[in-house]
């Protein structure tokens, strides 16, 4: 590497490594039995159960509450409108997981193959920030949840630490909120995902089923405390409103992200990805549409937005036993989505320290649990840290980002090509620019970031041709009698 930046100019070769893509020959498989790599075991169940458990959190309790204060009954459109929105998304997605059924790297190395090495980092860094920041917020407000539950017992309630509770000890003015709880709740869900994609994948979904579970309860006990005289005017403060709440909702619908990283640990990628992203993404629109017509049916609209919108619903009415099932639905919908956000962020840096963008020890696996173990512990620690000094209020929230030359037939092909991917681009320009301009700042400001890291190392040791790291893109089914590990070839 040396030698060949001696003959050029440091920036010459900057451009030169940054503009290159990743290619892929995905005909090009031979047989292996290398017994390193990520073991394929997940099916189309738990491809939909882990989109729903990256989607489904608490916020399905509060969210609801809090857009249908201002946009009246007329929420629910909101959640249709942002559902349809992600439908134009997840078909590219769709498609997308399954051109690339064996490599993991989701949006990250869709850029990398249809663009150029300098913009896949680009995405990385920005869904980094958000995945970090993310994990560590709903940590915190996980252990929030679990403090309250513990303080129904009045033997717990007046001996629990402050460093237990949901604000934390403050700590220098004020700027820290020492919270021991939240990095305890990492460490425990960072371990499961050590152990391996089944441990993990079974853990989400006993969970996410105990969430829906709950959710359907939730909405069939309110179906009968409904007053459909609540739900007029339907959109009080006019159209505008409904798509304003549309901008907001619509983050509540991308776990379809977390399926498109799992490509490398699902038994039939290029059939089972289309089904678990587009399957997962309806089960949430129709459990986000329950809860919003039961909500806005059961209390005026201008009653609603208060911390916990959908528990106040139901006090009112009296039905005290669904708030209980409103704060175990909490703690398992913030579990799944911590779990289901931890592995994902795992699976990319992962990805990045086998194509040489990151160090090494990022895209190394355990020789008997089959993780990315050093990208796991990493991530969790990552979290950990933040959860453990900053409370919510300090911990900000951000966004994400992703055409392909054509090589094979895909196993799913988006319909309506190109006009839904082009108007799923138009729709993703709408809502950017929705955005306050503090998501733009931190935009710029990480782009900058990245473009100084990439410089100073990614450039010199990516191998977008995956010369030297073949040996490590080995995947293999969950054993069976008639299937042998197969080796991708770039």
């Amino acid at each position: 590497m040396a030698q060949t930046v001696k003959g050029q100019s440091w920036l010459a070769h900057f451009w030169k490594s940054a503009l290159r893509a990743k290619t892929y020959n995905l005909d090009s498989t031979t047989h292996a039995d290398n017994p390193e790599g990520l073991v394929r075991r997940l099916g189309p169940f738990d491809l939909v159960l882990l989109g729903i458990g990256a989607s489904v959190g608490a916020g399905i309790f509060v969210v609801t509450g809090t857009v249908a204060r201002e946009a009246g009954p007329g929420v629910t459109i909101s959640f249709i409108l942002a559902g349809a929105a992600c439908v134009l998304n997840a078909l590219c997605y769709a498609e997308l997981s399954s051109r690339f059924p064996a490599v993991v790297g989701g949006a990250y190395l869709y850029a990398y193959s249809a663009f150029n090495e300098l913009t896949a980092f680009l995405v990385f860094v920005q869904l980094m920030l958000d995945y970090h920041i993310g994990a560590a917020s709903i940590a915190r407000s996980l252990a929030s949840y679990l403090v309250t539950i513990l303080q129904l017992f009045p033997f717990l309630k007046e001996n629990l630490p402050q460093w237990l509770g949901p604000g934390g000890m403050e700590c220098f003015g004020g700027y820290l909120s020492i919270n021991l709880l939240a990095p305890v709740l990492l460490a425990l869900l960072t371990l499961i995902l050590c152990q391996g994609v089944r441990e993990s994948s079974a853990v989400n979904a006993i969970m996410t089923i105990l969430k829906v579970t709950i959710v359907l309860l939730v909405i069939f006990a309110g179906a009968f405390e409904v007053d459909v005289s609540n739900w007029t005017p339907f959109a009080p403060n006019g159209f505008k409103a409904i798509v304003t709440g549309a901008t907001v909702v619509f983050f509540a619908y991308v776990g379809f992200d977390a399926i498109a990283n799992s490509a490398e640990e699902c038994r039939k990628p290029k059939r089972d990805m289309p089904i678990g992203i587009l399957v997962s993404l309806i089960a949430c629109a129709a459990l986000y549409i329950g809860v919003c017509l039961v909500l806005t049916g059961m209390l005026p609209y201008q009653s609603l937005g208060g911390d916990a919108p959908l528990a106040e619903a139901f006090s009112a009415k009296g039905l005290k036993f669904a708030v209980v099932l409103i704060s175990v639905g909490a703690v398992a919908g913030l579990t799944t989505t911590l779990l289901v956000g931890l592995y994902v962020q795992s699976r990319l840096y992962f990805g990045l320290g086998r194509d040489g963008l990151l160090p090494s020890f990022f895209g190394k696996i355990h020789s008997k649990l089959r993780t990315p173990i050093h990208s796991q512990v990493w991530v969790g620690s990552v979290a950990g840290i933040l959860a453990g000094l900053f409370n919510d209020s300090a911990l900000s929230h951000i966004l994400s980002v992703g055409t392909l030359e054509y090589i094979e037939p895909p196993g799913f092909s988006c319909p309506g090509a190109p006009l839904i991917p082009a108007l799923s681009v138009f729709v993703n320009i709408f809502l950017f620019a929705q955005l306050h301009w503090e998501a733009w700042v931190r935009f710029i400001v990480l782009g900058i970031g990245a473009v100084i890291i990439y410089a100073l190392y990614g450039q010199y040791h990516a191998d977008p041709d995956l010369s030297t790291l073949q040996d490590t893109v080995l995947y293999q089914r969950a054993a069976t009698s008639d299937d042998e590990p197969h080796i991708l070839n770039a």
